[in-house]
């Protein structure tokens, strides 16, 4: 009998899976933070700057779930709270933003808005459905499968806002739904912090 049919084997064939599809990813995620950005910062809008840099977030994530792919259970939760934090982190210069639309208020090209949050959309559909696979096999993909599902929802959010800056001619929907946005961050990222601890402590 092959050597290759042992859990060994297995395991070995599982993190390789695991790393092509997290490879994959985040060449994605790369790539669509720096066309959101631009995008975020031309059409002046904070909703699409929270897209921007949830892709950002999970750019650098999927880049520390590589790592701990072939580690055990303690440094995959490390780096599971890790995500957790760059995603709060990630809400924090959002709720930053926002202040600093209310402070100085600009109306947002909805049209922008409107656009690249329906390439984003696309863009993370198909890393969601490469994840799909992933997102009960452990701590680390869990917690990468949480990242791409909230992508999901702040492109079709901020499609929603473009519509209504469309319909009332006002700054004020993009606001809301980068506020809507926040709000998700942060719980998302307590619900992976929380996961990661309790992983930590049934290792410990």
């Amino acid at each position: 009998m092959s050597a290759c049919c042992d859990n060994g084997c297995s395991a070995d064939a599982l993190q390789k899976r695991q790393r092509g599809t997290l490879r994959a990813v985040l060449g994605i995620n790369a790539v669509m933070f720096i066309v959101i950005a631009a995008a975020a910062f031309y059409g002046k809008s904070a909703a699409l700057l929270a897209d921007s840099l949830d892709n950002l977030g999970d750019a650098l994530t999927y880049g520390l779930s590589i790592y701990a792919v072939s580690r055990g259970a303690v440094v995959k939760a490390r780096v599971a709270l890790f995500k957790g934090w760059l995603i709060f982190a990630a809400a924090s210069v959002v709720a930053i933003q926002i202040a600093y639309r209310l402070l100085v208020p600009a109306a947002p090209l909805f049209e922008v808005m409107g656009a690249f949050s329906l390439l984003g959309l696309a863009a993370n559909s198909a890393c969601l459905y490469l994840l799909w696979r992933h997102r009960k096999e452990d701590i680390n993909m869990s917690s990468v499968w949480e990242c791409s599902r909230n992508d999901i929802v702040s492109n079709l959010a901020v499609f929603v806002a473009a519509g209504a800056v469309w319909v009332f001619e006002a700054g004020w929907p993009d606001i809301l739904v980068a506020a809507i946005l926040v709000t998700f961050l942060y719980r998302s990222s307590i619900r992976v912090i929380a996961a990661a601890r309790a992983e930590l402590r049934a290792a410990g």
